[in-house]
Order: structure tokens, then C-alpha cells, then sequence
């Protein structure tokens, strides 16, 4: 296709992100008044031990970002030597999640599904000590995330459900929004983390308020990245210049960030590194789809969005940027 670099993701101003910095009304950090003591075990100091669980593209730049703030950070990965680059930033990499959490202040979960934090969290909990933070902040679903607060319950830990808004690029400039439910009395505990890796946290109320936001906020994502792959399929199809349909939305009610930028990372061939990977939109849509129907709703856009990242995925695109999912559209991988 025609490639237009007035719709990089860098012309399109706030980038794919924009949604991460823009989504509720939420405090920043600790805007209440925090007690004397400002770590989770009374110490005079709001540099706290955070052990970060899952060291992918979201986890990594998070526990980067948790290092330059000056907090001792340790991390772990399934994949060893995914995680090793990190020791450059002063982080330690472990040998195991037990390894990892013992004597943290905070542990943070950023792993693929609920029943991968799950399993890791089991994997932990020789070393972990009750009272201990636990910012959730992998995207679970429903289902997934009852079950983590429940072994949270079960051992003692202080659970906040935490998943969060944006992707690598907020992420590695810690521009991400946090989305925090939990227990108010503990806040002043975990702010000192969400300041390190976001721009802005949204306290939601108890635990499962944040997940239930961040579903409904990833439903209207998946839509336009779906409808953006789709307006530019049919474009070729019909012999369109994508070129002149931005020119005919511009400036109006239906011209949008979010869409220019995905939009360029297709025409433009940036779907490598990924933002936000095919796979695991695919997984969060399945989610979506799953929250709807588990309350007595019908979300047809969810489910042939997730068909769309599935059969994208099917196609190569896996582990590409979640625009890929413009190639579901053709029989082929390369759409052309």
C-alpha cells in the first residue's frame, strides 16, 4: 500500500497512547494526606524493595522506571534471559518468583493471563511475607482477578487490583495510567510505585472497580483498532487513497488520534516493535467477551474483534503490533 507519513504515530501528536493520559478523573500518587511512616512496613522513607513479576514489554519498562526512581528493585521472568538486559538499570534478576518477593515491600504482577499470575504467585509464596503489597496489575478478566484476590485473602496480602492504561511508549517514558482498587487505608503503601511507572493514577474504589474500568475502556480500543484495520482494507479494496478519507475527516467529530496513528503503523510497515501485541489483544477481547456475557450482555464487536486478532495471529502476526490485525481482511499474510 501507499505509505502516508503524515500518519506516523509521531505526526498523530498524543500517539496510540493519548487514551492512557486522558481516560476518568483520578488523583495523582499519594494526594491525600499520607501517614508519618510512607513504606508499607513503617519505615521513615517512601524508597521501598518492589519485586516486579513478569518482565515482558509492559514489565520491563515499569521496573526501569521503578530503578530511576530510586527504589531497590528485583525482578523476575520465566524466559531468564528476556529479563537479564535489565541488570544494566541496577535491577537484580532472580532465579525464581521465591527468590524474587523475599523481603519486598511491593510486589507487582505483570504477567500474561490470571491463571499465569496465579501459578507465579503460588510459586512465591514461600517468601512471602503477610502484609505485603500486591499491585495486580496483569489484565485478568473477571473471573481471574476474584481468584487473585481470594489467594490474596487467603495469605494475608494487601491486594490492589491494578491494571493500567497505554503501552510500550507510556510505558518506557512512565506516562502510564494506573487504574488502583483497593483498600484506602494502605494507599500511601503502593503510591510511591504508581508514581514511578505513571503520569496519573485513578483510584476506582475496592478491588475489581479497576479491572471492571479497564475492560470497558479496552472494548472501545479494540473497536477502533478493528475498525481502523477494516477502513483501510476496504480502501484498497475499492481503490481508495486511505489519504483521502483522512482528508475528509479531518478537524471534524470523526477524526481521531488514536486512529491516524494506528493507521500509519500499518501503511507506514511499524508494526514491529509492537505497542500492544496481536496475541495478547486476542486474549484481552476473549475477556471482554467474557465479562459481557458473564453480566447478560451481548458484545458482537468484542467477539469479531477478538475473531479478527485470532485469524491475524493464525496468519504471522502474533507478535506484532495490534494494528496487524488489518491482514485478518486478506486471504494472505502480507494483504497485497
Amino acid at each position: 500500500m501507499t505509505t502516508s507519513p503524515a500518519l506516523s504515530a509521531e505526526a498523530a501528536g498524543d500517539t496510540p497512547d493519548h487514551l492512557s493520559r486522558t481516560l476518568g478523573r483520578g488523583l495523582r500518587g499519594h494526594a491525600w494526606p499520607p501517614p508519618a511512616h510512607a513504606s508499607t512496613f513503617g519505615l521513615m522513607t517512601d524508597k521501598l524493595t518492589v519485586t516486579v513479576l513478569g518482565t515482558g514489554i509492559m514489565g520491563a519498562a515499569m521496573a526501569r522506571n521503578l530503578a530511576a526512581a530510586g527504589h531497590t528493585v528485583r525482578a523476575w521472568n520465566r524466559t531468564r534471559a528476556k529479563a537479564e538486559p535489565l541488570t544494566t538499570d541496577g535491577i537484580r534478576v532472580t532465579d525464581s518468583p521465591a527468590e524474587a518477593v523475599e523481603g519486598a515491600d511491593v510486589v507487582l504482577t505483570m504477567l500474561y493471563d490470571g491463571p499465569a499470575t496465579l501459578e507465579v504467585m503460588e510459586a512465591a509464596l514461600p517468601a512471602l511475607r503477610p502484609g505485603v503489597v500486591w499491585a495486580q496489575s496483569t489484565t485478568a478478566g473477571l473471573e481471574g482477578l476474584a481468584e487473585l484476590a481470594a489467594f490474596a485473602a487467603a495469605h494475608g496480602l494487601v491486594f490492589y487490583d491494578a491494571p493500567v492504561l497505554g503501552t510500550r511508549q507510556p510505558a518506557e517514558a512512565g506516562q502510564l495510567t494506573v487504574l488502583a482498587g483497593g483498600p484506602e487505608a494502605h494507599r500511601y503503601s503502593v503510591a510511591p510505585v504508581f508514581d514511578a511507572v505513571g503520569a496519573r493514577t485513578v483510584w476506582t474504589g475496592e478491588a475489581g472497580s479497576a479491572t471492571r474500568l479497564k475492560l470497558v475502556a479496552n472494548s472501545w480500543v479494540l473497536a477502533a483498532t478493528a475498525a481502523t484495520g477494516e477502513v483501510l482494507a476496504l480502501s484498497q479494496a475499492l481503490g481508495v487513497d486511505p489519504r483521502d478519507f483522512f482528508a475528509l475527516i479531518e478537524g471534524g467529530p470523526l477524526d481521531m488520534g488514536y486512529l491516524r496513528a494506528k493507521a500509519g503503523l500499518v501503511l507506514n510497515e511499524q508494526l514491529t516493535p509492537a505497542q500492544f501485541a496481536v496475541s495478547t489483544a486476542a486474549k484481552d477481547a476473549r475477556l471482554i467477551v467474557a465479562a459481557g456475557e458473564e453480566n447478560g450482555v451481548r458484545l458482537d464487536v468484542a467477539a469479531a474483534s477478538a475473531a479478527r486478532l485470532e485469524r491475524a495471529a493464525a496468519q504471522g502476526h502474533g507478535d506484532e503490533d495490534m494494528a496487524a490485525a488489518y491482514y485478518a481482511s486478506f486471504d494472505e499474510k502480507d494483504g497485497d
